[in-house]
């Protein structure tokens, strides 16, 4: 598996949206979370995200083939968000993640710190994070009865 990154420009935001909503939808089916689920976004909202000076989007490569994006915002204080990250379905599980959570990490080799939130209900993807050395920070909002989401902090060590 060659996973790269590329750095996203506004004309890769409909493929992005549409990737986004692919990766994301079986999560939507299942929890009903119509006002957080990322497939539930309108291509405008992710246009809106890429004008954005704070935001950076990249498209996720294996070999020349795109297969998910990610979004890091940069926050106050070398601290940096992830959020969302995607990858197609039918790439998932293969510790893809992994390596484009070390590659962002050197593209921003400044940050003290990042963040992320992901569904609690989700175990396989809270293994993934802790895994990669995020900690849970206390901080959880339930948004229905099936769904509560969890928020991760990771401190780099300089």
């Amino acid at each position: 598996m060659e996973v790269s990154l590329c750095k996203a420009t506004l004309d890769d935001a409909a493929k992005l949206h549409e990737m986004q909503v692919k990766a994301f939808m079986p999560l939507l089916e299942k929890y009903q979370d119509y006002e957080t689920n990322p497939a539930n976004e309108s291509l405008k909202k992710v246009i809106t995200r890429f004008n954005q000076p704070f935001t950076d989007y990249y498209l996720i490569k294996n070999l020349e083939v795109t297969i998910g994006g990610i979004r890091v915002i940069k926050m106050d204080n070398e601290s940096y968000r992830v959020s969302p990250i995607f990858i197609l379905p039918e790439h998932q599980g293969k510790g893809i993640a992994q390596k484009v959570f070390a590659i962002i990490e050197e593209i921003y080799h400044n940050a003290r710190s990042w963040e992320l939130d992901t569904i609690m209900q989700e175990e396989g993807l809270c293994h993934l994070y802790e895994k990669i050395g995020y900690r849970k920070t206390g901080k959880t909002r339930k948004i229905n009865e099936k769904i509560t989401i969890v928020f991760y902090k990771k401190p780099q060590i300089k």
